[in-house]
């Protein structure tokens, strides 16, 4: 991996590498649950982690005894999160500071999320990111989903860097391992809900950071390397 600042574009995971929300579908299923009278099994969501919404839906209304539509489950959950993205989430420590940093600097600048646009937008505009960023992908826009390269792809082309000049920022195991697949660089940036797969992480990126702090303080690093070379 070549110097953090030489990279011209850089690309943004959004859950839980520029917001810290993985908890929310927890909360989201808690709260669902309770309103139908139950309370979270602990085996609940590894059991519909891998599922799609409609499937996970289809299981709910099957364990619970529901007698409810799965589209009405499905509805009923994005709603619950549009309210929690539009008007609770807040971005991770530094990470508005370390997206102004680069605008400042020049840098092209992309998210690319697995969630929905309608819920990306609306957290991103409020926690005051998007106005620094060049571009917003999501999976739905691409063939293939996190674990796979497209999505990083093509936040690349509508920034207008080539990979070999652009960096991707990820929280999870399959985000970095899609996105070198596609011989991007990669950060990995440690969430408190992740610790599992912390080392396998480190392993596989090229780059790990407990905040973006790290970053921040490398470009200045780097920045300050740079004036005692010309000093020379």
């Amino acid at each position: 991996m070549k110097k953090l600042s030489d990279y011209q574009g850089f690309i943004f995971d959004m859950d839980g590498t520029l917001l810290d929300s993985l908890w929310i579908w927890k909360q989201i299923d808690i709260d669902f649950l309770a309103r139908r009278g139950f309370e979270l099994p602990s085996d609940y969501q590894k059991c519909i982690g891998t599922m799609n919404a409609r499937d996970g839906a289809a299981y709910t209304i099957e364990r619970f005894g529901l007698n409810e539509d799965p589209e009405d489950l499905m509805r009923e959950w994005f709603e619950m999160a549009i309210e929690l993205y539009s008007n609770t989430l807040e971005l991770k420590p530094w990470a508005l500071a370390f997206v102004k940093k680069l605008k400042a600097m020049g840098k092209k600048t992309a998210v690319a999320t697995s969630s929905d646009a309608e819920l990306a937008i609306p957290a991103l505009r409020r926690t005051g990111v998007l106005d620094y960023l060049d571009a917003v992908v999501t999976t739905n826009e691409v063939e293939r989903g996190k674990g796979f390269p497209d999505v990083y792809v093509e936040a690349a082309a509508r920034i207008g860097t080539g990979i070999p000049d652009s960096v991707v920022f990820e929280d999870i195991i399959e985000g970095i391992t899609g996105a070198a697949s596609g011989g991007f660089a990669t950060v990995a940036v440690y969430d408190k809900l992740a610790l599992s797969t912390v080392k396998e992480m480190r392993e596989n990126s090229d780059l790990h950071i407990m905040s973006f702090r790290d970053a921040l303080n490398i470009l200045e690093e780097e920045s300050n390397d740079g004036k005692k070379e010309r000093l020379r």
